[in-house]
């Protein structure tokens, strides 16, 4: 079992978080807890408890890094885009193909808790710029439309997406064919848009 000056306290915190994202992989949250992770670094759980305050906030700090890759991703999705009806569909096809490569990961952004505790203002500004990407399209789009109706038209459509998503990474769709999200997540937005705008 390593002494706890074997690691910074920084290095630390790179060597747990890297450690679970690389067990989330190939393995769902839930099969994970804080001695696991503990033993699988060689401390013990109270040098984790003392690190991150909690095994929840732990989870939260994985649960941040994967907001941070995912809003990199869009950003890069969104470079060589002309026009703001395709950054729409970028941005939401983006949002699919990395639940599809990071499935474990983008399930416990969903599936994780904070058991009544307050939410901390340093996630809660990760999803808000996250959420005013969308916004900034929508406003593009239909600069007409009040602020109150792109935010309704925002999480109209994140949801339509997401709902999309997670039944394409589930393989949950139930047809005798082979059903493509991101031709399902197209539909949704023609659809939505032409009446919208």
């Amino acid at each position: 079992m390593a002494r706890r000056n074997d690691h910074t306290r920084e290095e630390l915190i790179a060597l747990t978080l890297s450690t679970v994202k690389e067990f989330l992989t190939d393995h769902p949250h839930h099969e994970l807890s804080l001695r696991k992770i503990a033993g699988m670094i060689g401390y013990v759980p109270s040098t984790l408890v003392n690190i991150f305050g909690s095994y929840n906030l732990l989870l939260l700090r994985v649960v941040a890094q994967t907001v941070d890759e995912l809003q990199a991703e869009s950003v890069t999705a969104l470079e060589p885009v002309q026009t703001p009806k395709q950054a729409l569909y970028e941005l939401a096809w983006c949002y699919h193909d990395f639940a599809k490569q990071n499935l474990y990961r983008w399930q416990l952004i969903f599936q994780h808790s904070m058991n009544g505790e307050s939410l901390p203002e340093w996630q809660t500004e990760r999803i808000s710029q996250m959420t005013s990407m969308l916004e900034n399209i929508l406003e593009q789009l239909a600069p007409l439309r009040s602020e109150q109706e792109r935010l309704e038209a925002s999480r109209v459509l994140w949801a339509g997406v997401h709902g999309i998503t997670l039944l394409s990474v589930d393989d949950m769709f139930y047809a005798s064919t082979p059903v493509d999200g991101r031709q399902l997540i197209a539909n949704l937005l023609d659809n939505y848009l032409e009446t919208w705008q």
